[in-house]
């Protein structure tokens, strides 16, 4: 019985190439399809349901209703059993569609006369197409082989929509990754710029779902699975000192040795699908499951399943990465996700970068901000939607992906870049000025920094000093622990790229969403809670001894300044100052020269360092106020989790006094005191900042132009008296009443 079924499906699939090997338009290729596919199921109708956008599907073809309905009806997402299939990317299977929940009645087709409903969603990597259905006037239940035959049909049908068999005059649907796009994702990296997409992993096209010789099919599947396989285990071997590595490969083994998933993809090829195409399948139900999956754990085995069957499409089809397509001018990035050293291996070349994953705090996005280029995070089906060269606007300031852009997108963003280059010729005429106020106050303008690549910016930007160097990223994009040596020629570079500038170098500062990979990672509920930063050097001192010996001789009898990140406590700061002294002196017994002066600082990153004993504001050389994990932790909302991160505002009333009371502080102990973080980069927030005490404040370079300009034009003593009133009026946030005065004023 099965192997007849596998002759019938084989068979079908073969008139289905026939029908596409023709010179028919879109449409009357469509219109053969469900004939062959009604006659070859034995149903009475079947119809093909494709989607217009991305909430509307569109009746685009039917053998059995009428026909009149044909590119009529349309129905939203979710609507109806056909857009329930759609929804959950879920076969519906009835035999009595009336009394099914969802079901819509659509007049127009004629289609009360037919009981019994299957629906099969058309996928292709996870992406719903349309919808594939079958209908008959007998009350039954379709088989599960009359199912199966469906699905196999239907990945058929997703694969001629990509290689775009459909259109043409009159046709069904428009042609794929043709048409203007619009997608969202999450702002990473703020600015606009605009060029041509570069895939970092080529898109894999299957040009021959269909195959004649299923015995052939299966043997060069096998080879591919084999030739995987090898690879696998070669990498494990690599691998074996690193466990995380070793266990991350080990689940890559389990899936690649699967008998299941080798079972599912014979079935396939033996229904009459190539290798590629069986493969593919098995990866569009995966991805499936995986947008539906809850659990983090399954999320990530279907992750490494996926991943697999790329690397088995690229063995079969011969598409590696290296297609030999040139990078376009202008590059934009386009990536499901990418680590730090792929994306230093670009380096300036590209201008923008856009993430299906990621997150705001990767660390992609530190060496986006590193390179100063535009970056967003989040946007589905960015790999999905582009192709290498597709012309496409990033606005990083809104978090959007134009892709493809008609021409009043295109006059409206370059306005917008237009207005931007205004501006920043502006803000170079005020380079080498002081960002003095109105009011006579100076407040001190630094830039952060962690790549070689940002020094140049010291000079461009106005900056008068590195208030951040991040040390980590040295650590992030290598795959082993640098040595002492690299560490100190690479500290004592950018001193020298400095000058006589001052450079904060900030102390490793791994854990939470910055784990190394050579290191082994710990199991905790909550990471950005946990065993990180300080705590780490601390706990484990050879590491953080080891850079402070890196630190000392790369000064070299000039100045050096180091800041011991997440301090809870001055018992934390004690600690690490005591462990500076030890390498000072350290190297002063093995007789390398030591720095002229050393100042030891603090962030200050927790609310409980706000409430040390006035002796630590006495002790501590600095603080440096860092806002992006002190906002997070004051107000208890995760900066990853966009439902509660943007609940919360720099400018509400409580953050402010807080602020406020660690500038009282200071004061009294005369501690200099900087606010580092991506408020202080901008402009109202940092002037709200100033007004209340802060004389440093710490930015991206790009930022310090716009802080500046408007510092220069505002009386602090006005600023804070609005925050004042707004405070005695028990506002909650002052950003309103800021907007308005800056409106009357400038």
């Amino acid at each position: 019985m099965a192997e007849r079924f596998e002759t019938e499906s084989r068979k079908l699939l073969g008139r289905l190439r026939d029908a596409m090997a023709g010179d028919d338009t879109g449409q009357m290729r469509l219109d053969k399809i469900t004939h062959l596919i009604a006659t070859s199921i034995g149903s009475e109708v079947c119809s093909i349901y494709l989607f217009r956008d991305e909430d509307t599907l569109e009746l685009c073809a039917t053998e059995g209703l009428n026909t009149e309905a044909v590119h009529q009806t349309r129905m939203r997402l979710g609507e109806g059993l056909v857009g329930k299939v759609a929804r959950r990317r879920k076969v519906v299977n009835t035999a009595n569609a009336p009394q099914e929940p969802g079901f819509r009645f659509m007049p127009e087709t004629g289609e009360e006369i037919f009981s019994s409903f299957l629906g099969v969603p058309i996928l292709r990597l996870g992406e719903t197409l349309g919808v594939l259905v079958v209908q008959s006037k007998q009350s039954r239940e379709f088989s599960t082989d009359e199912i199966y035959a469906l699905e196999v049909v239907a990945m058929v049908l997703a694969e001629m929509a990509e290689l775009g068999a459909f259109i043409g005059e009159g046709s069904a649907m428009k042609a794929r990754h043709s048409q203007p796009t619009m997608l969202r994702g999450t702002v990473g990296q703020e600015g606009v710029a605009e060029g041509h997409i570069w895939l970092h992993e080529p898109r894999v096209v299957v040009t021959n779902p269909v195959a004649d010789d299923p015995k052939r099919e299966i043997e060069r599947l096998n080879e591919a699975v084999e030739e995987m396989r090898s690879a696998v285990d070669k990498m494990l071997v690599t691998a074996a000192v690193d466990k995380e590595q070793a266990e991350i490969l080990e689940a890559y083994r389990m899936f690649a040795n699967s008998k299941g998933w080798m079972r599912r993809m014979e079935e396939d090829i033996n229904s009459g699908l190539s290798a590629e195409a069986a493969v593919e399948k098995e990866q569009s139900l995966a991805r499936a499951r995986m947008g539906q999956a809850t659990d983090s754990y399954l999320r990530e085995r279907l992750s490494d399943l996926d991943d697999l069957s790329n690397r088995l499409l690229r063995i079969l089809t011969g598409q590696g990465a290296d297609t030999g397509a040139e990078m376009p001018e202008n590059p934009i990035l386009v990536a499901r996700n990418i680590g730090p050293a792929e994306l230093l291996d670009y380096g300036r070349k590209l201008k923008g970068v856009i993430l299906e994953q990621g997150s705001v705090g990767s660390h992609a996005a530190i060496v986006a901000r590193a390179l100063a280029i535009p970056l967003i995070v989040h946007v589905e089906r960015a790999t999905l939607e582009a192709l290498n060269g597709d012309h496409v606007m990033v606005d990083g300031e809104q978090g959007i992906m134009h892709l493809r852009p008609d021409e009043i997108v295109v006059n409206a963003f370059r306005d917008k870049m237009a207005m931007q280059a205004a501006a920043n010729e502006r803000y170079a005429s005020i380079r080498k000025k002081k960002a003095r106020t109105l009011c006579g106050t100076t407040v001190g303008m630094h830039m952060n920094a962690g790549l070689m690549a940002d020094l140049p910016s010291l000079q461009g930007s106005g900056a008068e000093g590195v208030g951040l160097f991040r040390t980590e990223l040295q650590f992030l994009i290598r795959n082993k622990m640098p040595k002492r040596s690299e560490l100190s020629a690479f500290y004592a570079r950018v001193l020298e790229a400095a000058d006589t500038k001052r450079v904060v170098f900030r102390t490793l500062d791994i854990g939470s969403d910055k784990v190394l990979p050579y290191m082994k990672p710990n199991d905790e509920p909550n990471p950005a809670l946990g065993w990180r930063a300080i705590r780490v050097g601390l706990d484990k001192p050879g590491v953080l001894r080891m850079q402070l010996q890196a630190l000392i001789r790369a000064a070299n009898g000039r100045q050096l300044t180091v800041m011991f990140p997440f301090v809870a406590q001055y018992e934390e700061y004690t600690q690490a100052k005591a462990e500076m002294e030890k390498a000072m002196e350290r190297e002063r017994r093995l007789g390398h020269a030591l720095p002229s002066k050393v100042d030891i600082g603090a962030m200050l990153e927790t609310p409980s360092l706000a409430f040390a004993p006035l002796k630590f504001f006495e002790e501590v050389g600095f603080l440096s106020i860092g806002g992006n994990d002190l906002k997070q932790f004051f107000f208890a909302a995760d900066r990853e989790n966009e439902r509660v991160r943007r609940r919360y505002d720099t400018l509400n009333v409580s953050f402010l006094s807080f602020i406020e009371r660690v500038v009282e502080r200071c004061a009294q102990t005369d501690t200099p005191l900087s606010f580092c973080g991506e408020d202080a980069g901008r402009p109202i927030e940092a002037l709200c900042l100033a007004s209340i005490g802060l004389r440093d404040l710490s930015m991206r370079p790009s930022s310090i132009g716009p802080v500046k300009s408007l510092l220069r034009r505002s009386n602090l003593t006005e600023v804070r008296k609005v925050i004042m009133d707004a405070r005695h009026r028990g506002d909650m946030n002052v950003r309103p009443a800021i907007l308005e005065y800056l409106h009357r004023q400038i």
